[in-house]
C-alpha cells in the first residue's frame, strides 16, 4: 500500500512540474525585478524622446532589460545605427551561452519548440529554469512556457506602464532612474562572483581592471562606443587567455 502511494505521488509531483500554472508559479519571485526594472526603462525611455508605442515595440522585440537602457543612451548621444546594432549584438550575446546551458534538458521537444524557449529566455528565467535542472534533471515544456510566458507578459506591461508614467517625470535623474541599468549590472555582477571561488574572484578582478585601462586608453582615440567594442574583444581574449 505504502509503496503504490508512493507511486502515486510520483506521478502526481512529475504532473505539477510538467504544468504551465508551476512555470508561472515559480517565475514569480523574479516579477519584482522585471516590474521595477521595467518601470524604470519606461520612463527612461520617455526621456530619451521616445514614444510609447517605441518603447512598447522595444520591450515586445528587443526583449533585453540591458540592451534596452543602452539603445537609450546610444541613441541620445547620436551614436549612428550600425553601432547602436553591433554593441546591442555583443551585449546580448550571453543569451547564447544561456541558451546552450538550457538546451540539454529540452532535446526531446522539436527545433521549433526549442527556438521558442531560447528567445524567451533572460537572466532571470535563465537563473530559475537551471536551478529546475538540477532539482528534477529535466525541464518540461509546458513549465517553461509557463515561466518564459509570465516574464515576457509582465516586462511589456511594465514598459509600457513606465511610460506613460514617465510623462508625468520630467527628470527621471532625480529619482535615481538613470542609475537603473548600473545598479542591474552590478547586481548581476555580485550574483556571478558570489558563486565563485577566491582564486576565480581575483581573476575576475584583474579582467575588470584590464577593461577599465582598456576603455580609458582607447576612449582618446576612438569614439566611446567603438572603445566599448573594442574593449570588450580585448578583455575578453585576455580572460580566456589567463583562465
Amino acid at each position: 500500500m505504502e509503496s503504490e502511494l508512493n507511486v502515486v505521488k510520483a506521478i502526481t509531483n512529475s504532473v505539477n512540474d510538467d504544468s504551465f500554472l508551476q512555470g508561472v508559479r515559480d517565475c514569480i519571485p523574479t516579477l519584482f525585478g522585471y516590474i521595477s526594472i521595467g518601470l524604470a526603462f519606461g520612463v527612461v525611455g520617455i526621456a530619451s524622446h521616445l514614444n510609447v508605442l517605441e518603447i512598447a515595440l522595444l520591450s515586445i522585440l528587443v526583449y533585453a532589460g540591458a540592451a534596452q537602457f543602452i539603445f537609450c543612451a546610444l541613441i541620445l548621444s547620436g551614436s549612428p545605427a550600425s553601432a547602436i546594432i553591433i554593441t546591442i549584438f555583443v551585449v546580448n550575446l550571453r543569451h547564447l551561452l544561456m541558451s546552450l546551458s538550457v538546451a540539454p534538458y529540452l532535446t526531446r521537444y522539436s527545433v521549433l519548440r526549442n527556438i521558442g524557449f531560447g528567445t524567451l529566455l533572460t537572466d532571470e528565467t535563465f537563473g530559475v529554469a537551471m536551478t529546475k535542472s538540477m532539482q528534477a534533471d529535466k525541464l518540461y515544456a509546458r513549465w517553461m512556457d509557463g515561466l518564459n510566458i509570465t516574464a515576457y507578459s509582465f516586462w511589456i506591461a511594465s514598459c509600457i506602464a513606465g511610460a506613460f508614467l514617465g510623462q508625468w517625470v520630467a527628470s527621471p535623474e532625480k529619482w535615481g532612474l538613470d542609475f537603473a541599468l548600473i545598479a542591474m549590472f552590478i547586481a548581476l555582477l555580485v550574483l556571478q562572483l558570489s558563486n565563485v571561488g577566491k582564486g576565480k574572484v581575483w581573476h575576475y578582478l584583474k579582467l575588470i581592471g584590464w577593461m577599465a585601462v582598456c576603455m580609458y586608453t582607447l576612449s582618446f582615440l576612438v569614439p566611446s562606443y567603438v572603445a566599448v567594442l573594442i574593449a570588450t574583444v580585448i578583455v575578453a581574449t585576455i580572460g580566456v587567455l589567463t583562465e
